[in-house]
């Protein structure tokens, strides 16, 4: 699940649609060619705007009126459980969620609602995001920064590793130049934000994840067996009363 700051954001299912199996092919090289350049898979795509605001989660809870009894007891339970486990068992058990993951799905999305995204290992940290952007983006030299919402908060500690940070298995993130107000921040954010080069992978991994086409078999020919003779049965020999006898 996708990490919206707090907000989960659901994926829409793709329709599988007939595209010509060189266009296919042609897909996935430059996917590929993509991959060994930059050493990571990229995505590119186009988001709606409306996928951009907040989700208002009602509570189901609302009657409950939380007293400091309650408070109490809940915090004397998280103390039991502190006690209880030795750090040699919390490590453990912290490796072996680590262990359970072995990509971060980052979705880095600009102004100009489009979405880059790139796989991480989750051990690796925010700067190796930030390094990455960039090498794709298509104005490098200005500063800019990046941020989780809702609500707002700018990713600040870029040696947090992705696992520590809970963007696992995937987070999405805002991308933001960080100038002064100006004509200077209208230019940038106009846009194009990515290098003309990831730009041009863009909607790429749909074609690519297009079935291979059936091909139908051909019917056997049907096959009309030969007529069965039968052997002719011998004919019954009517039965002859002798002459003597006498009924």
């Amino acid at each position: 699940m996708f990490v919206d700051g707090s907000t989960p954001v659901p994926l829409k299912r793709r329709r599988h649609t007939y595209v010509d199996p060189m266009e296919v092919e042609s897909a996935k090289a430059k996917l590929a060619a993509a991959k060994e350049k930059f050493g990571r898979e990229i995505r590119v795509f186009e988001t709606s705007a409306l996928s951009s605001s907040p989700t208002v989660v009602s509570s189901s809870d609302d009657f409950y009126e939380f007293t400091a009894e309650d408070y109490y007891r809940i915090l004397a339970t998280k103390k039991e459980e502190k006690f209880l486990k030795t750090k040699k068992i919390r490590e453990a058990e912290e490796a072996a969620r680590k262990s359970k993951f072995t990509k971060a799905v980052i979705r880095v999305r600009f102004p100009d609602n489009h979405t880059l995204e790139v796989n991480f290992h989750p051990s690796e940290t925010m700067q190796s995001l930030v390094d990455f952007l960039k090498r794709v983006l298509s104005q490098p030299d200005l500063p800019f920064y990046l941020y989780t919402t809702p609500p707002k908060k700018i990713i600040k500690d870029v040696s947090q590793d992705f696992f520590s940070a809970s963007f696992i298995p995937g987070a999405i993130v805002y991308f933001s130049y960080d100038l002064p107000k100006g004509d200077d921040v209208v230019a940038a954010n106009s846009g194009p934000f990515l290098h003309e080069d990831v730009m041009s992978l863009k909607g790429l991994e749909v074609i690519a994840e297009q079935p291979d086409p059936v091909q139908s078999a051909p019917e056997p020919a049907t096959v009309i067996p030969p007529p069965v003779t039968q052997d002719p049965k011998p004919a019954e020999k009517k039965s002859v009363k002798p002459k003597w006898l006498k009924m």
